[in-house]
């Protein structure tokens, strides 16, 4: 279970938006208000849906660079699994009408970041595992 992506969970909360399940809107409920706050400068600040999104792949994003630290043969499957997760970012952005938004963009990007680190923290962990060892 720990090799899963956790980047899973962004990637299925937008479908889920896109298919009309926070609303019949599709898409459009990205745009929705989930919280506004009155500020002390007499802005409103407001975040929507797809805002929180970006959040929550921020959030998982360190999670997963937390993960990339760890040494086992679960971690070479994990990175395996992230970046096929990349690629099913990619493909849908690229065929799918509803996912070429800004912000499923960023979620790729994150996703993008997410395989980038992984790999590079995984690297530089077994290069000072070797470098300790002579």
């Amino acid at each position: 279970m720990t090799a899963i992506p956790l980047m899973l969970i962004p990637f299925i909360l937008y479908n889920l938006a896109m298919l009309g399940a926070f609303g019949s809107g599709g898409i459009a409920a990205l745009e929705g208000t989930v919280i506004s706050v009155n500020m002390m400068s007499g802005a409103t600040w407001t975040m929507s849906l797809g805002d929180l999104f970006i959040v929550i792949s921020l959030v998982i994003l360190f999670l997963e660079i937390f993960k990339a630290t760890r040494r086992s043969s679960v971690a070479l499957l994990d990175h395996l699994f992230s970046m096929a997760l990349f690629i099913v970012f990619l493909v849908e952005f690229l065929l799918v009408q509803g996912a070429a938004t800004q912000i499923f963009f960023i979620l790729m990007l994150v996703t993008l970041v997410d395989v980038i680190a992984g790999f590079t923290v995984s690297i530089k962990s077994a290069s000072r595992d070797v470098a300790i060892g002579l």
